[in-house]
């Protein structure tokens, strides 16, 4: 064997201070993951750059996907909200992850409170109503993130969309015409 060459075990015997300096798979190499993986560097695997966030999930200024669209929802509410403010105090405003409504892929049409692109639902408005324990609740519109975040490549993008579905179930709930919610309205 030459001098650079490792043993078949993955030890590099040519090593003069005797230490191990590469051990292979199988022999204990995925141990230090099981210790919590506090000492590890990031590593750039395969060439595509490194994982994970940017930022550290310690640091405050980090954000979570949901925290980043709910944001967003904010951010285009903000206007209607605030031309509409009398008319949309009783109104509260909901995120959901995926619709939770029984949906037919055969039914591309839905009712009005249900705004749709194709069979997929984007955005609904519930009235007020009774529980099922019998308390009062408010009027809201719920938005559906992962439907709309798939529709969009980027955050303008986003923002359009979901200017575009907060103008429409607003009108449904005021019962006005979307353009008079928002001027540049046009429909998907």
């Amino acid at each position: 064997m030459r001098e650079n060459d490792s043993s078949p075990l993955g030890h590099n015997s040519a090593d003069p201070s005797g230490k191990v300096s590469h051990i292979a798979p199988g022999n204990g190499a995925g141990r230090n993951r099981m210790s919590g993986g506090r000492n590890r560097r990031p590593r750039d695997r395969h060439g595509r750059g490194l994982r994970g966030p940017i930022l550290p999930f310690e640091v405050p200024r980090f954000r979570n996907r949901t925290q980043i669209f709910d944001a967003a929802v904010l951010e285009a509410y903000a206007p209607i909200q605030h031309r509409f403010a009398d008319n949309l105090s009783q109104l509260d405003i909901a995120v959901d992850t995926i619709p939770r409504m029984r949906l037919n892929a055969d039914v591309d049409s839905f009712p009005e409170e249900i705004v749709a692109d194709g069979p997929v639902p984007l955005g609904r408005v519930i009235q007020a109503g009774i529980d099922s324990h019998g308390r009062p609740t408010r009027a809201r519109i719920v938005l559906f993130r992962m439907p709309i975040e798939q529709r969009c490549r980027d955050s303008a993008e986003r923002q359009e969309l979901l200017a575009m579905v907060l103008a429409q179930l607003v009108a449904h709930y005021l019962n006005v015409a979307p353009e008079d919610i928002d001027p540049n309205f046009r429909p998907l």
